[in-house]
């Protein structure tokens, strides 16, 4: 972390406290800026075509997919050297050099947009394209040198919410001032030229104030060959499985995404009846979506990197996706003739579904996205961390156009553009599936997520100690069936429990422990062989710099109280010496999974009612040549008597 940063630094007062900070605050507007003013510029582009100019080579509902492919494209082919750049130089020089080259395409699309010159305004959008892919890497890779772990959810979150807050406002700022007439006395063309220079001018003059952030890999040697180069940051990327699959999802969001804002003028017109204001009123709320959903990540992830996020997003895309399909599949047949104002449009009572689908899904879409990108910031190698991220956006890059050819092959063998999302929806369901079936963490996740939000009321004290990176063991007391899910959702990166064989035979939690890739051991005395096993497999996790989690007692508490610590820890740490952290959890016993009143709680699931409040509690780490199984127990004990829990609990709490 460099010395611009501070872990301590906004944490009280949350995500928008980094607003009031050097460190965040002038990096954001460079982004929100730039945002939006390329799309001021795009969408102003998009709708000239669409609506007020005739080209013969481009179709108006065609328009929106090549402007997309065009601006897209140089990600394909540039992002592999910028996400060298990125990591070879000072973050807040490239931010102001990529502002001097806004600047200059600004200048060249004025000039397009006084003479109704198509290709240099194509031209634009290619290298308007090429100034976010440099700016990419230097995006996400800023925010790990600057943000604490705990921040970096809420600071991904305001990246987002920024950007589409921006994406919102350039977008009904463009269609705004394209829509001016002819007669006015600042032509359309003409105001969106002038907006465009002098936004250009605002952001340079803010960029100047983005802190220096200095290389993390200053020897690099930049490979020129984009080609190559390419190749070489997806095997990168590849390397790291959790973090590479990451990158795909996040990719298949834009795949998403682009199918959905692609269309939105076309969509306006042909099947809602709109003019341009209204496909402006689409974007603006599908905008909103994203920005809402992606503040809510901090809340919702109670200011960790929260994966277990994703497949509930992953749901809400699909789930509204396929009712948009419904809501405007009935409008087809619409006898209005025209373009309907907004006024108009906003009076039709089936509109205000359409609308509410859009803001869902997108909503569904910011909480899929942040703590995806928070992951790959959190576990990237900082010295090649750029470089992965440029990755991803070689990859998104590679969805987009996917995206824009496979819708397009779909419109052009006549299905209509609800169908086609009908048909993303689908394929997102799909997609969504698979990705937590090969990506079990995700699940694992989202179910300790539903967990300690739905049937507990999860309190987390000092889990900070759990580390962020690094081997270590937990260990832990054991109070009931769901102690490794609730650890599970109070750790910043997942844990490999080892657990009792007999454990993976209750139905559903045993299939849950499998897919985890807990470790199963049995006594020594019963199965020396699968003993043993454990104890080897324990050692591969640790050595993977992974953290494994245990129950010293060696099985659940049948009474509530805190039984001996085993020598099992030490057996671990003997092999391989690493910090060891006691956590307590406390009220869990005498809740539904637990095996009070002899398992009876059990067959009574509201005997405590919903929302019990449980805390996971963690004290600092012992060094492993301080461990001792008593020392240990000493530990849980006072953590347990220190938040609540008697020494002695009745059977029938």
């Amino acid at each position: 972390m460099s010395t611009a940063s501070s872990p301590s630094h906004g944490h009280e007062g949350g995500q928008f406290a980094l607003l009031g900070q050097r460190r965040f605050a002038p990096f954001f507007w460079t982004q929100f800026l730039g945002a939006a003013n390329d799309n001021i510029f795009k969408f102003a582009f998009t709708v000239l075509v669409t609506y007020q100019m005739h080209v013969s080579w481009m179709e108006p509902k065609m328009a929106g997919l090549v402007i997309g492919a065009v601006f897209i494209a140089p990600f394909l082919l540039f992002s592999a050297t910028s996400g060298q750049l990125a990591d070879k130089y000072d973050k807040a020089t490239l931010t102001r050099l990529v502002k001097n080259l806004e600047l200059v395409i600004m200048v060249l699309g004025a000039i397009g947009l006084f003479t109704s010159a198509i290709p240099l305004l194509l031209g634009c959008i290619f290298l308007l394209g090429l100034h976010s892919t440099v700016f990419g890497p230097v995006k996400y890779a800023y925010l790990p040198q600057h943000l604490a772990e705990h921040e970096l959810t809420g600071g991904n979150g305001m990246i987002e919410m920024g950007t589409f807050v921006a994406i919102l406002l350039g977008n009904l700022a463009g269609g705004v001032l394209i829509a001016l007439p002819a007669d006015h006395w600042l032509p359309g063309t003409h105001a969106v030229a002038v907006a465009s220079v002098v936004l250009a001018i605002v952001g340079r003059v803010v960029a100047q104030a983005v802190p220096a952030t200095p290389s993390t890999a200053p020897g690099l040697k930049v490979n020129w060959n984009p080609f190559s180069e390419t190749w070489r940051n997806l095997k990168l990327a590849h390397e790291g499985l959790a973090v590479f699959r990451s990158l795909l999802g996040i990719s298949w969001m834009w795949f998403f995404g682009a199918a959905f804002l692609s269309q939105f003028p076309s969509f306006a017109k042909d099947v809602l009846h709109g003019n341009e204001q209204v496909a402006s009123l689409l974007l603006m709320v599908f905008s909103i979506g994203i920005a809402t959903g992606s503040l809510l990540c901090e809340t919702l992830s109670r200011r960790h990197v929260e994966i277990g996020l994703v497949p509930l997003g992953a749901i809400g895309m699909s789930v509204f996706a396929a009712d948009l399909y419904f809501a405007s599949r009935g409008l087809g047949g619409d006898a209005t003739t025209g373009t309907m104002t907004v006024a108009a449009f906003l009076a039709q009572s089936a509109h205000w579904r359409v609308l509410a689908d859009l803001f869902a899904l997108s909503l569904s879409a910011g909480l899929y996205s942040v703590p995806m990108y928070a992951l790959i910031q959190l576990r990237s190698p900082p010295s090649h961390r750029a470089r992965i991220i440029a990755a991803n956006n070689i990859l998104n890059a590679l969805f987009m156009i996917a995206s824009s050819l496979i819708v397009g092959a779909l419109l052009s063998a006549g299905f209509s553009i609800p169908e086609v999302f009908g048909l993303i929806a689908l394929a997102n369901l799909i997609v969504g599936a698979y990705i937590f079936l090969v990506v079990p963490e995700y699940l694992l996740r989202f179910l300790a997520w539903m967990l300690s939000r739905f049937i507990y009321r999860l309190r987390l004290v000092d889990t900070e100690h759990i580390p962020s990176s690094g081997p270590a063991v937990i260990v832990c007391n054991h109070v009931s069936f769901v102690d490794a899910v609730l650890l599970m959702a109070a750790s910043p990166r997942p844990i490999r429990f080892v657990m009792d064989h007999r454990i993976f035979k209750v139905p559903v939690l045993g299939w849950l422990f499998k897919l985890a890739k807990a470790i199963p051991i049995a006594p020594r005395g019963e199965d020396p062989a699968a003993y043993e096993a454990a104890f080897e497999a324990a050692d591969a996790v640790l050595a993977d710099d992974e953290i494994i989690g245990i129950f010293p007692e060696g099985g659940i508490t049948h009474d509530g109280v805190l039984q001996p610590f085993k020598g099992g820890v030490m057996k671990i740490i003997e092999r391989r010496p690493v910090p060891v952290i006691p956590v307590a959890l406390v009220n869990l016993w005498g809740s539904f999974f637990s095996r009070a009143e002899g398992g009876r709680a059990m067959v009574k699931p509201f005997r405590r009612g919903l929302f019990s409040r449980v805390t996971v509690v963690a004290a600092p780490p012992v060094a492993p040549q301080q461990v001792t199984p008593d020392g240990l127990r000493d530990t849980v004990q006072g953590l347990l008597i220190a938040h609540g829990e008697p020494v002695l609990r009745p059977l029938a709490a």
